[in-house]
């Protein structure tokens, strides 16, 4: 079995400043060393996600307090393991010699599961609206679409925002550790009701930031192919 060409993997990896860094290479060589397969790292990263997500949903289950506090911050925390897993499987999936269509499966499935379970689940949270969850959820999935359809058809992947997987994230952490280490006198409410709060609002922003990144996803899409002479 061999593994996929050099230009086979530039094509599917998202640029991220940090894979180059002493740290990162360090966390890879780690996992390797403690016998980690690419796909493995995956599907860790899913399950990550899908716990903060979890944690997420729960919020609204618990009066204000230090547990609830505790639950944000866990869920940050495992938002940012998912994104560090996405980072370094990629890693020790060249680094080994393992890299493959296979691969992509467990690099791309685990992925979108992630993306849901973390919007869905801040839907569900304290000051959030199960509604925009859902639909930030759908944009979020809509957006690898756009991204795996454009290379089926010949065309490079297209990692452009403004809100791509890396900023979606950012801003739930941002919220996340604000609403878990500030007072709570200073998450507001807004709302018809008044009964949304922070998590409501970055989600609207995402909805309306992913959407943007949709369709600019399309638009280079469209003249790729229609300056591809085949």
């Amino acid at each position: 079995m061999t593994g996929p060409t050099k230009e086979y993997e530039a094509l599917d990896r998202r640029p991220i400043r940090s894979r180059s860094t002493a740290w990162a290479h360090g966390i890879a060589d780690l996992a390797m060393k403690v016998g980690l397969t690419p796909n493995q790292i995956s599907i860790l990263g899913m399950l990550f996600a899908i716990i903060a997500g979890l944690l997420l949903g729960l919020t609204d289950q618990v009066e204000a307090g230090p547990l609830q506090r505790v639950m944000w911050i866990i869920a940050a925390v495992g938002i940012q393991l998912r994104l560090l897993c996405n980072m370094i499987d990629g890693m020790v999936a060249l680094a080994t010699g393992r890299a493959s269509q296979v691969g992509e499966l467990y690099n791309d499935v685990p992925d979108r599961v992630a993306d849901v379970a973390v919007l869905i689940g801040a839907g569900y949270a304290i000051g959030g609206e199960p509604a925009l969850g859902y639909l930030a959820a759908v944009l979020a999935v809509s957006t690898a679409y756009v991204r795996t359809l454009g290379r089926s058809l010949g065309a490079p992947s297209d990692f452009c925002g403004p809100l791509a997987k890396p900023q979606r994230m950012f801003c739930v952490t941002v919220v996340l550790l604000w609403v878990g280490l500030t007072p709570f006198s200073w998450q507001f409410t807004w709302g018809l009701n008044d009964d949304w709060g922070i998590m409501a609002g970055v989600l609207l922003i995402m909805i309306i930031g992913t959407a943007i990144t949709i369709v600019r996803r399309l638009a280079h899409l469209s003249r790729s192919l229609r300056s591809d002479p085949s």
